[in-house]
């Protein structure tokens, strides 16, 4: 738990270290894999998966062992820095606040998500900002720390390799609804508690009832088992209505809407998901000091 903690606190404070993100080294594997062996079944697909997991986590694995000759402390301080890299607190922060700040939002925004961000209104990108605030405060936050938690360097670095292959893979286009498969349903898998984890501590650090109730009434809702529920959690807790209807690629895709507050969202609801974020990093850090101190 002190590495966990350590390792909050780091990320929080100084965010990413200039210097090569370790997931780019994931996702050169990848790339190289789909290269050389892609074939339009699962049974490769899980190959991938496999070989990922196997190679990064025994990397892992590697490092905690040749740490572990050194003093105390400093396998400590070494493991947390190294394991701030995969956490994204403040990145993530930075770069919703980028986009309320950029002269051209809807440029800035298509950094973010993948939705067609010209035909975007001023309510449609501050959806879109609060949508991937949400879904990523699991997947890039409360998931890998909870896996740095329980099993260590070594847990933290096989969720964010499983993480990366589904970003990468886990479509379910015409290339990858096969290949993809077995990496998005793991995905599935490790993100199930974290998700609903996630959802707990937006409404607790927002105290909301309505955002509790939200969170169960509408987050089995998107086509992601996980996904909704720290979205629809965040809209509770602000008052407004997540989801519905979105343009990607020149489509339009039907999706359910999240929450039944307001449905034109400003910049001043951005600012609120923010500081809801902010008070959860709070909460996070004063359950992971107790924990120590137990």
């Amino acid at each position: 738990m002190l590495v966990a903690l350590s390792a909050y606190i780091i990320d929080r404070v100084f965010g990413e270290f200039p210097v090569r993100h370790p997931v780019c080294f994931i996702g050169d594997f990848v790339s190289w894999f789909e290269g050389r062996f892609w074939r339009d079944s699962v049974f490769f697909g899980a190959i991938l998966t496999v070989s990922a997991v196997f190679l990064f986590g025994g990397l892992a694995y590697s490092a905690v062992y040749l740490l572990s000759f050194l003093d105390y402390y400093v396998d400590i301080c070494v493991t947390a820095v190294l394991s701030s890299m995969f956490l994204a607190s403040k990145s993530l922060y930075d770069a919703v606040k980028g986009v309320l700040g950029a002269d051209d939002k809807r440029a800035a925004l298509s950094m973010l998500v993948s939705r067609d961000t010209e035909v975007l209104d001023e309510s449609g990108i501050n959806k879109a900002l609060i949508e991937t605030y949400a879904e990523n405060l699991s997947d890039g936050v409360v998931a890998p720390l909870f896996y740095l938690s329980i099993f260590g360097f070594v847990g933290i670095v096989v969720y964010k390799t499983i993480n990366t292959l589904d970003s990468m893979v886990g479509y379910r286009t015409k290339r990858y609804e096969k290949f993809g498969k077995f990496a998005a349903k793991a995905d599935d898998i490790l993100n199930l508690i974290p998700s609903r984890l996630t959802a707990v501590l937006i409404c607790v650090a927002a105290l909301s009832v309505r955002g509790l109730r939200s969170a169960f009434r509408y987050g089995g809702g998107h086509e992601s088992p996980n996904a909704g529920y720290p979205i629809a959690a965040m809209a509770g807790a602000l008052g407004v209505r997540l989801g519905g209807d979105t343009s990607y690629h020149g489509k339009i895709k039907k999706k359910p809407y999240f929450g039944d507050g307001r449905g034109v969202i400003g910049d001043g609801d951005v600012i609120m998901a923010l500081r809801v974020g902010r008070v959860v990093d709070l909460v996070v850090i004063l359950i992971l000091i107790a924990a120590v101190l137990v």
